[in-house]
């Protein structure tokens, strides 16, 4: 899956990104408010963490750009204004929670799983198709009660499709969510990782929509 950190204090922001990329996400940071809307209107993000006191453009504003177009993505705040105004205000303006600083990294990694849980409508952690069991949580595959070890750029492909099971997903937006933004011949790599998932999973597990994509039944 893919984060967008808006953060602009350097040293936390190598913290999150360390922390979240050892926990197999993909993430894009921004460090000022104008950056981040850029890069959240050119990508496909999983939840956005949101700092509020950002150069350019404050985080409020960016969480009311972003809510103009989109109520769907998860947005987290992340900042130092603790008093209960701040939080009134982010929420009532969308954002589905608010950790303020400081805090500890496993704390604010169990709320970013809570609020993908919750995105993708899925009270159980585990999503089963016929003999495949991928376990979210832990980001576990079986075949057949047997483990099957992916790396993390396959593992993403495979839950991004069985979390959007039925529908058409488009190398472009697979790109947009699992790699990073400034990723270089992303297609190619996509296609090298699609076919050795495939290797891995029963005999037509993913399946192709010619001229619209990848998907799962």
């Amino acid at each position: 899956m893919k984060l967008l950190i808006i953060e602009d204090n350097q040293s936390l922001q190598k913290v999150l990104v360390k922390g979240f990329k050892k926990f197999g996400y993909t993430v894009d940071v921004a460090v000022d408010g104008e950056e981040a809307l850029d890069l959240f209107f050119d990508n496909i993000y999983a939840l956005v963490m949101l700092d509020l006191n950002l150069p350019k453009l404050d985080g409020i504003e960016v969480l009311r750009e972003i809510r103009l177009v989109n109520q769907e993505t998860p947005v987290l705040i992340l900042s130092a204004r603790s008093e209960v105004e701040e939080k009134i205000i982010g929420l009532d303006l969308g954002a589905n929670d608010y950790l303020a600083k400081p805090f500890h990294f496993t704390e604010l990694e169990a709320r970013v799983r809570a609020l993908l849980r919750r995105n993708f409508k899925t009270m159980d952690a585990v999503i089963e198709i016929e003999n495949v069991k991928i376990d979210t949580a832990t980001k576990r595959v079986f075949v057949d009660e047997v483990e099957v070890i992916l790396p993390k750029k396959e593992y993403a492909i495979l839950e991004y499709l069985a979390l959007h099971r039925g529908k058409s997903i488009t190398s472009t937006e697979l790109i947009d969510y699992i790699w990073e933004s400034d990723t270089e011949d992303a297609f190619n790599s996509l296609r090298v990782h699609l076919s050795n998932l495939r290797k891995k999973l029963p005999t037509e597990f993913i399946k192709n929509a010619r001229g619209r994509g990848y998907y799962v039944e």
